[in-house]
């Protein structure tokens, strides 16, 4: 990684560490940093050089990140290796990638959860306390995907005008109390 010019080798390294605190496997969260940053599309033995890493590495993470949606093979024309590239956008890319822990993380606990809540209908005693928090944990699930699902359908100019309103839209909807 010494040939990296030191800016790109600092944001390489950190979202290295993000990417574990995150849970995701370091390597693959440093592949992802340099073809974000890299202005044209990269091949596996430029990314092995560049990140010092073997091959094999290289190889699964690429594919994990093809399967998250946000690096895509890519062919140049006049050369039979494969290319990879990130997605730019960086709304686009923070979308995919809820989208997908959404599907990977959220749906399989939120089943998880109706299947528990529908054995608990069967129990005679003592499950109340345990049924009411299970539901007041679906629900928030239920509206935190719902709430999800729909910035996701906002073209990315309307998103990035509902972020920017942050403090104005709690006050014009009379939100800034506490506990509201």
């Amino acid at each position: 990684m010494t040939d990296l010019p030191p800016i790109t080798r600092k944001f390489i390294l950190h979202w290295g560490e993000m990417g574990v605190r995150w849970g995701i496997n370091r390597t693959m969260a440093q592949i992802h940093a340099l073809l974000y940053l890299s202005e044209r599309p990269l091949n596996a033995e430029e990314i092995c050089e560049a990140l010092e890493l073997a091959r094999s590495n290289v190889s699964v993470s690429l594919r994990e990140l093809q399967g998250w949606g946000i690096v895509k093979l890519v062919h140049l024309p006049g050369d039979r290796r494969d290319h990879f590239e990130s997605m730019k956008d960086v709304f686009e890319m923070f979308r995919v990638i809820a989208n997908e822990r959404r599907r990977r993380e959220v749906d399989p606990t939120l089943k998880l959860i109706e299947d528990c809540l529908e054995d608990t209908g069967k129990e005679k005693k003592g499950e109340e306390y345990v049924r009411a928090r299970l539901t007041t944990m679906k629900e928030f699930f239920e509206l935190a995907t719902t709430f999800a699902n729909q910035l996701e359908r906002l073209p990315t100019g309307s998103l990035v005008k509902v972020a920017r309103m942050g403090d104005k839209a709690v006050k014009l909807l009379g939100l800034g109390g506490q506990g509201s």
